[in-house]
């Protein structure tokens, strides 16, 4: 076995690797860019050197700069992650020459299967259903116009070396074709230095479902089930689950079959994942393969038992796989949820700052069986930079069946505290809510179809209002109780607390009568219905369980002015409490409108400009491209809302512009 592996890699995935090897006995070196010096990562590991500047193409992805660090170390094996130098054949090769292990599959396997046109080959000739496309490489855009009108639109356009939902466009037209062409292969040499494009027909309505293989450098292998990964956001996989709600027994046999007869085919040993597009009459084609550990990996763990980076660190020590196909057994259900640094109230554009708060729920088995799970690589005080990609942060839960699982997450969900930037938790909430996916009904398309004009927020149903109302009278009956304890020193000057008051939420006003009871307090609706509460909740605390009737509530709690924000299964609301009259004089205030921008284009997010696309004088028609942002590895191209004249540019490509920063005005 080893004695010191190097994890090339950084963030949760790092951390990740060094947990089993720690378990194992073997000790771990981290690597680090100027921007993880303070890195959880860095902490974590044994021994940490340092690499380069923050951009990853000067750091992480320079092979010569992790064989310093191998050599400075002693490190006898390198566990690469997933992204980075994992699915980098030469990397594979560089290791082998200077005697060091690749904790990964053989090079001439991450070659074959690292193309996405050769693999496609391969994947026929093993008897691998694939999907119709072009499988040359295209030169430039007028090609990719020409080639996705023969296929037939709706097209999948690629990138060759791409994964991650990196260099990934869809085209529905010839404009979306030329556009996403020279996009897609900006995305792919950026992030992978191979900027070659492929197209392939887009099948509609599709679940993405992919297969878990594991093999030994003897030959065996095997498949561990599948994970349902078709909850996306631009090709980028924001919830996945396993086993899938759609397949059975019957399909997940054959498509575990072939993934195996793939990986056979090119001597696979190792983790790795076949993916697999699905339609709605269960006919699967080959998307393409990762040889390397996938990020959903944990979901797959908590329904085997089967510790993947363990069983890769033991294959690449040369040891035989401890299993064989029958000895795997699926059990119960898990769900894991990526959490981004991504606002979902603004398109879910990328968010960068200091994470301010940071309390994800307690891992372990809770007292109804269900297990939670939380894989990261951040901290609370940590900052999130903008040179890397967005996720913080892996939340899973595991119980005996879905309804359960998805049930667990939601309460996990609640319980997670994030602030300081902004973030995908209340999308997360919204989606466990969502009556679609808790039936399972799935496809690639679900948060297109199910959220078309973007993320604005849970509406609260009627009952979901009378559970906040009455969690924000308790708030109120706290606070009011602690202001009597604070100014009332003397008995004889304590002033009484009211029971009459009215809770103002969105659209809602309910006069509601509250008094204390058995340590909790009783809130009675103006109908005559009541609810009891109870918690733990202190003035200051920004999270608590709340008992408000049958229903059990994690609700973070914050103040804000003269209200209190309430934030809870993604719905997020400024509650007042007020006494009558109070309530009825502020009816009467006129609402503060917010300040007019429609005439000025204004940076969506913390980024670099990389293109300005028109000048000063130009007449501009809704919908043209105006200007290019990137962050966070990802190309964001930003359009005219209307037809006007563009007045002022106010900045140049390559500047680094804050969120809310003004690119260009318009008469």
């Amino acid at each position: 076995m080893f004695k010191k592996i190097l994890i090339a890699n950084r963030g949760e995935i790092a951390c990740r690797v060094i947990k089993t090897a720690r378990k194992l006995g073997i000790a771990t070196v981290a690597v680090y860019s100027d921007a993880d010096r303070e890195a959880l990562h860095v902490k974590m590991a044994d021994e940490a050197v340092h690499i380069g500047p923050p951009p990853s193409s000067q750091s992480y992805i320079v092979i010569d700069k992790i064989l310093d660090a191998i050599r400075q170390t002693g490190a006898d094996a390198v566990h690469p992650g997933y992204g980075f130098l994992s699915e980098n054949a030469h990397f594979a090769e560089v290791l082998k020459a200077e005697g060091v292990a690749f904790i990964g599959p053989p090079p001439v396997a991450i070659e074959a299967m690292g193309d996405k046109i050769t693999s496609k080959r391969i994947a026929a000739g093993a008897g691998v259903s694939t999907v119709p496309g072009h499988m040359g490489l295209i030169e430039n855009a007028d090609e990719a116009v020409r080639i996705a009108s023969e296929i037939g639109y709706p097209v999948m356009i690629k990138a060759s070396a791409g994964g991650g939902g990196k260099g990934m466009r869809i085209a529905w037209n010839d404009a979306d074709a030329r556009e996403g062409f020279q996009s897609s292969r900006n995305e792919a040499r950026s992030s992978f230095g191979d900027d070659r494009i492929f197209i392939e027909k887009f099948v509609t309505q599709p679940r993405h479902i992919e297969i878990q293989v594991l093999g030994d450098s003897q030959g065996n292998l095997i498949y561990l089930g599948e994970r349902e990964c078709s909850i996306q956001r631009r090709n980028q996989k924001v919830i996945e689950e396993a086993p899938s709600p759609f397949l059975d027994a019957a399909t997940r046999k054959a498509m575990g079959e072939q993934a195996v007869a793939l990986a056979r085919a090119v001597g696979y040993f190792s983790a790795g994942t076949v993916e697999f597009i699905v339609d709605a009459d269960k006919k699967f084609y080959f998307l393409e393969m990762n040889t390397r550990l996938q990020v959903e990996h944990p979901v797959t763990e908590l329904i085997t038992g089967i510790d993947l980076v363990e069983e890769m660190i033991r294959v690449a020590a040369g040891e035989k796989l401890r299993f064989a196909q029958n000895d795997v057994k699926l059990n119960g259900w898990a769900i894991e949820s990526r959490l981004y640094a991504e606002d979902p109230y603004r398109n879910f554009l990328p968010s960068i700052g200091r994470l301010t708060r940071y309390r994800p729920p307690v891992e372990g088995t809770r007292d109804d069986g269900t297990v939670v799970r939380n894989d990261t690589g951040v901290f609370e005080g940590g900052e999130i930079s903008m040179y890397y990609d967005p996720m913080i942060a892996k939340l899973c839960t595991w119980a005996a069946d879905r309804a359960t699982a998805v049930e667990a997450m939601g309460r996990a969900l609640d319980d997670f505290e994030v602030e300081g930037i902004g973030h995908n938790l209340p999308f997360l909430s919204a989606v466990m809510e969502h009556p679609r996916f808790r039936a399972g009904a799935l496809t690639t398309a679900f948060i297109a179809e199910e959220y078309p004009d973007g993320f604005g927020g849970v509406e609260p149903s009627s009952e979901d209002v009378r559970l906040l109302a009455a969690v924000a009278a308790h708030v109120h009956l706290c606070r009011e109780k602690r202001n009597v304890r604070i100014s009332g020193a003397l008995a004889n000057h304590r002033r009484a607390i009211g029971e009459d008051w009215v809770v103002t939420l969105p659209e809602h006003g309910l006069a509601v009568k509250v008094c204390e009871q058995d340590g909790g307090s009783l809130v009675e609706f103006s109908d005559g219905s009541t609810l009891a509460v109870a918690s733990d909740w202190l003035p200051g605390a920004s999270h608590a369980i709340f008992a408000v009737g049958a229903a059990r509530m994690g609700v973070k709690v914050s103040p804000a002015n003269s209200a209190c924000r309430l934030r809870w299964r993604g719905i997020d609301v400024l509650a007042y409490v007020r006494s009558p009259r109070v309530a009825e004089l502020a009816r009467l205030m006129p609402q503060k409108l917010p300040p007019d921008t429609s005439k000025m284009l204004l940076c969506p997010m913390p980024g670099v400009i990389t293109s300005i696309a028109v000048e000063v004088g130009d007449q501009v028609e809704a919908g043209q491209a105006l200007a290019t942002v990137e962050a966070m590895k990802m190309e964001n191209v930003l359009r005219a809302e209307r037809r006007g004249t563009v007045a002022r540019i106010a900045a140049a490509a390559g500047a680094s512009l804050a969120v809310d920063e003004l690119i260009m005005e318009f008469e």
